[in-house]
Parts: structure tokens; sequence; C-alpha cells
């Protein structure tokens, strides 16, 4: 999310938004926005290298880096429009499932993705395009490369709160950012919720509190560029 400003921000606040079932999208094609929503049917397919994390740098639409690394650990996916919402499906957590019924290497386990990329070319109503590392994950145990050998399976997936021990909310000052522009990251929102708001106390130009500039005091709403940016 960025904002055009005349100073660097002097502090920044999280709304974060319970999302219901029935919010902004038609209900044909609105994913679950919440957790302990039923199991829906959809398509995996698989990209990247088999035991990788997806985009070759380890990155994605989302604006997320180092997906290949804790807390990510590779599990992450591309989503559909349904899923990835204009970039507002950024970091939300589903947990995904084969049955045997879809293939016989299913395990039948369900496993927590991460929403980290845009998938531009769905086959279905719900399409994951998931990390090989996560496709493979699905399977029984020393079946993950028959089961990457499928492609495409159907599969089965739910929204699930997000876990992520030891880290709280973060919000990473993007490269490029200047004293009349700040692009924000924001990662590792814990639970059910979506970011619907972030907002920025700008510094007051030529006021100087204890030796550093004082806020103005009101916060200022920041638009979104795109991803979690």
């Amino acid at each position: 999310m960025a904002s055009s400003s005349i100073a660097v921000a002097a502090a920044l606040i999280l709304c974060i938004l319970v999302a219901h079932a029935h919010g902004c999208y038609a209900k044909h094609h609105a994913a679950p926005s919440a957790a302990n929503s039923s199991w829906l049917d959809a398509n995996a397919t698989w990209y990247g290298a088999p035991h990788g994390a997806g985009p070759d740098d380890n990155g994605g639409a989302c604006g997320f880096k180092n997906v290949n690394l804790p807390p990510f650990s590779s599990m992450t996916s591309c989503g559909n429009q349904p899923l990835f919402k204009d970039g507002k499906g950024c970091g939300s957590c589903y947990q995904i499932r084969c049955l045997k019924s879809d293939h016989p290497a299913c395990s039948g386990v369900p496993k927590t993705v991460i929403i980290t990329d845009m998938n531009y070319y769905p086959v279905s109503r719900y399409h994951f395009d998931l990390s090989g590392t996560a496709f493979g994950a699905m399977a029984k145990d020393g079946r993950n490369d028959e089961l990457r050998h499928a492609g495409m399976i159907n599969m089965q997936f739910k929204r699930v709160p997000c876990q992520y021990p030891g880290l709280t909310v973060t919000f990473d000052v993007e490269e490029g950012s200047n004293p009349f522009y700040i692009a924000i990251l924001v990662e590792y929102e814990d639970g059910d919720g979506d970011v619907k708001q972030l907002d920025i106390m700008e510094s007051r130009p030529g006021a100087v509190s204890g030796g550093k500039m004082a806020p103005t005091g009101q916060w200022v709403p920041m638009k979104e560029s795109w991803g979690s940016i």
C-alpha cells in the first residue's frame, strides 16, 4: 500500500476486518473469507521446481520475499481471482487435501498453504497453482513425485486461520520509498482477519519534539498499489 507523503511516516496502524462469508463478492464467485468454512472443490496444478517454492525468485505477485524460508517454507500457492482477490487475498491461509478418489497417491491429510501469487490462467472456478513442494505434500509418504507427475488433480480446500508462532504483524518499508512517497509491505497477519485498511500518520515538517519531527496527529488512509503493498 502506498501514499504520497511530504515526510516519512511517524506511525502506522493496521485495521483488521473479520470477514464474513457473504462479503463483497458475488456468491457464485466468492471464496471462503472466514475460517472454519466447509470443504470446497477445486483444481490443483503446480509450477516451478519439484521441491521449490514456485517462483524462481522465491517471491510472487503479492510482494512477499523469500517464500522458500520460514514461515512460508515453500508451502505456497498462486490463487485465481476468487482466492487472490486483487491482492486482498495475499497471505490468506487454506487447508488443502486430495483424496484417493482424486488420485491413488493422495493421502487425504490436510496441509496448509499460503496465497503468495496470482494465477492468471485458471482452469476452474477455484484453481490453486501450487508450489512443487505444496503439491507433493498432499501425497502419501514416498509418493510425492508420483503425485506431481499427475500434473493436475481434483482437490478440496477450506479457509483456516494463519498461524505464525513467534512473529507479529510486520510492516516493511519497500525499496524506492522516499520523503515524498512511501510503500509498505504488510506480512504475517495472524488469525482469520483480512487487512481492510492501512492508515499512516505523517510527521509535521519543521516541527521538532525532543529532537524528532512531531506527528501531525491525523491518520490518513493509504491506497493499495499491488499485491500486499
